[in-house]
C-alpha cells in the first residue's frame, strides 16, 4: 500500500537506536524525508547510512539530547530549514531503568518525567506551528504496553508513561482538525534492548541459549512471539499517512494481543 508520504518531511526523536529507528526507517522507505537524533554519534551514523539506503528522501542526523529543551528547539528548527517545513513528529523515548518502588530514588522519578513526558511536550510545542502549516500535520507518540497494564519491575514506565498518554488523549482534541495526534503502545518488541535482557538471561542461566529465552518471553503472548521492530515502524508510518485520516486520539496496541483490557 502507498501510504503517499513521498515528499513529506518527518521528525523522528530518539531514533538511532530501537523503536525509534524503525519508525524512521519505515517513514524513509515510504518516501518521506527524515531527521533522526540520538545522544550516540557513532549509533547516529550508522542509523543515517542505514536509512539513506532505504528510500529516495533525504536524511537528516542530529546529535541531541531530548531532555534538553534547547536541544529539541535547535532539533525542529534543524528539520524545518533542511525541508522547508514540517508534516510529521514521531515521539520516542528509551526505556528509564526497571526499579521497584523503595528502590527509587527522587532524583530516578524527575529523570524519568523529563525523558517520557516532558521530553513529547517539548518537541511537540515546537513543532505545532509548523505541522498546522502543513494541512495534514501527525503526531504519533511511542508509548509502552505499560500504560494499560502495569509490568512488575518497571514502576517508572508504569507510573510516568501515562502522562503521554493523558497528552495524546488531550491534544488529539485540542490540535483537531489541523493536527492529528495518535499513540502506539509497543509490548515485547525484539530492540537491542530484549536482545541483552535475554544475553543476560543466558549468561546467569535462565535461559539455556537465547531461543530458549526468545520462547520464554513470548510464553504470554497470544501470537506465540515477540514482535519485530518494523511491524511497530510500519503502523506508525500509517498512522502518519493519509490512510489514517480518521484515525485521531488512537492509542494502538502492538503487542501481539497481550493486552487483556
Amino acid at each position: 500500500m502507498d501510504f503517499g508520504l513521498d515528499g513529506d518531511a518527518a521528525l523522528v526523536t530518539a531514533s538511532s537506536a530501537g523503536l525509534g529507528r524503525a519508525s524512521a526507517r519505515a517513514l524513509a522507505r515510504e518516501g518521506a524525508d527524515v531527521t533522526i537524533c540520538g545522544r550516540d554519534e557513532s549509533r547516529l551514523d550508522d542509523a543515517a547510512t542505514e536509512l539513506e539506503t532505504v528510500g529516495d528522501g533525504d536524511v537528516l542526523a542530529i546529535t541531541a539530547d531530548i531532555t534538553d529543551p534547547d536541544d529539541v528547539e535547535r532539533l525542529v528548527d534543524a528539520t524545518v530549514d533542511a525541508f522547508g517545513g514540517l508534516d510529521h513528529l514521531v515521539t520516542s523515548a528509551g526505556g528509564p531503568p526497571a526499579t521497584t518502588f523503595l528502590e527509587t530514588t527522587e532524583r530516578q522519578w524527575y529523570q524519568a518525567y523529563d525523558q517520557l513526558v516532558m521530553s513529547a511536550v517539548w518537541t511537540i510545542e515546537c513543532a505545532h506551528p509548523h505541522l498546522v502549516d502543513a494541512e495534514t500535520g501527525s503526531i504519533v507518540c511511542i508509548t509502552s504496553r505499560t500504560v494499560t497494564e502495569a509490568v512488575d519491575g518497571l514502576l517508572l514506565s508504569n507510573a510516568v508513561r501515562r502522562g503521554v498518554s493523558g497528552l495524546v488523549q488531550t491534544l488529539s482534541r485540542e490540535f483537531a482538525p489541523a493536527v492529528r495526534v495518535n499513540a502506539v503502545m509497543p509490548g515485547l518488541i525484539e530492540t537491542d534492548r530484549v536482545v541483552d535482557l535475554i544475553d543476560s538471561g543466558v549468561e546467569r542461566g535462565e535461559y539455556a541459549d537465547y531461543d530458549d529465552g526468545l520462547a520464554e518471553m513470548a510464553a504470554d503472548v497470544p501470537l506465540g512471539r515477540i514482535g519485530e521492530p518494523d511491524e511497530l515502524g510500519d503502523v506508525v508510518a500509517f498512522l502518519s499517512s493519509e490512510r489514517a485520516s480518521y484515525v485521531n486520539g488512537a492509542e494502538l496496541p502492538i503487542d501481539g494481543g497481550t493486552i487483556r483490557g
